[in-house]
């Protein structure tokens, strides 16, 4: 069975962040034996004076690959994880989410998108659930990060949203230069251009010192731009500041 668990406001300024809390569950339930879990992407949702957030008011989505007969006890370690871990000031809310079971992903995946631009309650994100017949609950303090966290796992499931957690090098060659088929090496499923063209495994592509992966298609893509001027190469990995619309 394929899960998307999602998790939203676990942290406050001092403590550890909610990305790094949501990749430390995902090591728990692999380490228990009980799940086969992907990476992490962080979904960013509407900032505006009236939603209460510590930093950036993003959510943490990731996969998990677990047998049917476990649903039960996975969402349970994850409630477990979630009150121990998350920082006494916060407002923790999880989100676990049976893709197969699934009432209407349409549905989740518009609420997501909306949560990007719209002030929305906890009554509607409870409504939604419910409706949906997805896992949501709060874990602490007024529990409004189940509102991001029903969002995250909208987004996850569209495809098409979000930065994967962490960043990476890539020792290109003298020239700080890499071809494609050495930079899919690094987990890097497609390679690929703003507008959608994925480049061939020969091309080159100035990689610089480090590169972070966007979630689109369901894929983990590096986004490049063309170079302009001479150059080493025809692309060149996209400025981490351009990734801030994904």
């Amino acid at each position: 069975m394929d899960l998307l668990i999602s998790i939203d406001d676990t942290d406050d300024i001092e403590s550890r962040g909610t990305g790094e809390i949501a990749e430390l569950m995902g090591e728990a339930l692999t380490q228990s034996g009980l799940a086969r879990c992907g990476r992490v992407t962080r979904h960013q949702l509407l900032v505006h004076p009236d939603i209460a957030y510590t930093s950036h008011n993003s959510s943490m989505c990731f996969p998990a690959e677990i047998a049917a007969d476990d649903l039960a006890l996975v969402t349970s370690r994850c409630q477990a994880f979630l009150s121990a871990e998350s920082a006494a000031t916060s407002d923790p809310g999880l989100c676990v989410v049976a893709v197969e079971r699934l009432a209407g992903p349409a549905a989740l995946v518009d609420y997501g998108r909306r949560a990007k631009t719209q002030v929305i309650d906890k009554v509607e994100a409870y409504r939604l659930a419910a409706d949906l017949d997805v896992h949501l609950s709060e874990h602490g303090g007024t529990g409004i990060g189940v509102i991001g966290a029903l969002a995250g796992a909208g987004l996850r499931l569209s495809g098409a949203d979000g930065r994967f957690k962490g960043k990476f090098s890539i020792a290109g060659d003298a020239d700080g230069v890499a071809r494609v088929h050495e930079i899919r090496r690094h987990g890097v499923d497609d390679v690929r251009t703003r507008d959608g063209m994925s480049l061939a495994d020969h091309e080159r592509v100035l990689v610089g010192d480090e590169c972070k992966l966007v979630l689109l298609g369901g894929r983990a893509v590096l986004l490049v731009t063309p170079t302009t001027g001479p150059a080493v190469a025809r692309w060149a990995v996209l400025e981490r500041r351009a990734l801030r619309s994904y």
